[in-house]
């Protein structure tokens, strides 16, 4: 179940807001310039679908998405819990960082947690299977796949280099919970 809770960026462990009702967590977001929305991830992957089954499967989502905002690019991360380089992955998305277009995410399978710092809050979002998230371009955000990782998601991107982070160096990341 998808989940939000809001936290003050001085305060991290008594959260001012939480929920887990997709409509409500939808209109905090959007409130935010954050586009949430539940989709249907309703196609069989397989026990570990490789990126061109993943793509396949879900070519009319991202072709949606292609005709809304002109994206040129997308791929697939999929991470489980046996992937060797899992504890590199999760420090480096673990480090407050921006990106220059909208950091945009289907998630088809598991899930992950979304940290933005927001004016004064930090929101995180527990995105799992049938998530939809966009985060606007130049937004301090961090992102947790947890000690024991299991999502495929499918990342969509403006530029056709893909993920290029900007890492801001504040170390604000450290001080809140993250997925177990």
């Amino acid at each position: 179940m998808s989940e939000l809770t809001i936290f003050t960026d001085t305060e991290a462990t008594q959260p001012i807001w939480h929920s887990t009702d997709a409509d409500a967590i939808r209109k905090r977001l959007n409130a935010k310039n954050v586009r949430f929305e539940r989709w249907e991830a309703d196609r069989d992957l397989g026990e570990n679908p490789d990126a061109e089954t993943v793509i396949q499967a879900y070519q009319h989502a991202i072709d949606r998405l292609v005709a809304e905002n002109g994206y040129q690019s997308w791929d697939v991360i999929s991470m489980r819990a046996d992937h060797p380089q899992k504890t590199e992955l999760r420090e480096k998305f673990l480090s407050e960082h921006t990106h220059g277009e909208d950091e945009v995410r289907f998630f088809v399978e598991g899930a992950g947690l979304f940290c933005l710092h927001l004016d004064g809050q930090v929101y995180q979002i527990l995105c799992e299977k049938n998530d939809l998230i966009s985060v606007p371009a130049g937004t301090p955000h961090w992102f947790d796949m947890g000690s024991s990782p299991n999502f495929t998601a499918i990342r969509i991107f403006d530029n056709p280099e893909g993920w290029v982070a900007k890492f801001t160096g504040d170390k604000i990341a450290d001080a809140y919970p993250r997925l177990a």
